[in-house]
């Protein structure tokens, strides 16, 4: 199912994600879905890109600037239960964020349900550029977000 993802930069210092959390539970609004990296991988990923593609995104000086300005960040991903309330919250409380398209998958909770849902994305020669999931215990479903290359794609094949 395509879910609405919402990508923002957290200070990386203790309880900023508990203000992000209480912003958004003491709202009504659920967190499905949440993934925490470091904002200066992100951007050594970026820097990476930029090699591969031949295309300059922005020059290397400019690179080591960000990623040194982006230890002190971290990039969340997150799907709610309700993205227009979190958006909205995130506006009013002056975060900066980014909406993207993902494909969001309840799985079964046992070996090689994983395997068969990446197969697919693959023998439809689909890129996943990132992935993360979780499950609550060893009887309940799993459930991981996709973020394909191409979404139009990517749906069709996960109706």
């Amino acid at each position: 199912m395509v879910r609405t993802e919402i990508s923002l930069f957290l200070k990386n210092v203790p309880g900023e994600l508990g203000r992000l959390s209480a912003l958004l539970g003491g709202s009504g609004v659920n967190i499905d879905a949440l993934m925490i990296q470091d904002a200066s991988s992100y951007v050594q990923q970026l820097f990476q890109a930029r090699g591969k593609s031949l295309q300059r995104i922005a020059s290397a000086s400019s690179y080591s600037s960000m990623q040194k300005d982006s230890a002190e960040f971290a990039l969340i991903r997150m799907l709610t239960d309700n993205t227009d309330q979190a958006v909205g919250l995130l506006s009013e409380n002056e975060y900066l964020f980014d909406l993207r398209p993902v494909i969001a998958l309840r799985l079964k909770n046992r070996p090689g349900e994983l395997a068969a849902i990446t197969k697919k994305f693959g023998e439809e020669g689909i890129n996943i550029s990132y992935v993360y999931g979780s499950v609550a215990g060893p009887d309940a479903e799993c459930l991981f977000v996709f973020c394909p290359e191409d979404i139009d794609l990517a749906a069709k094949i996960f109706k």
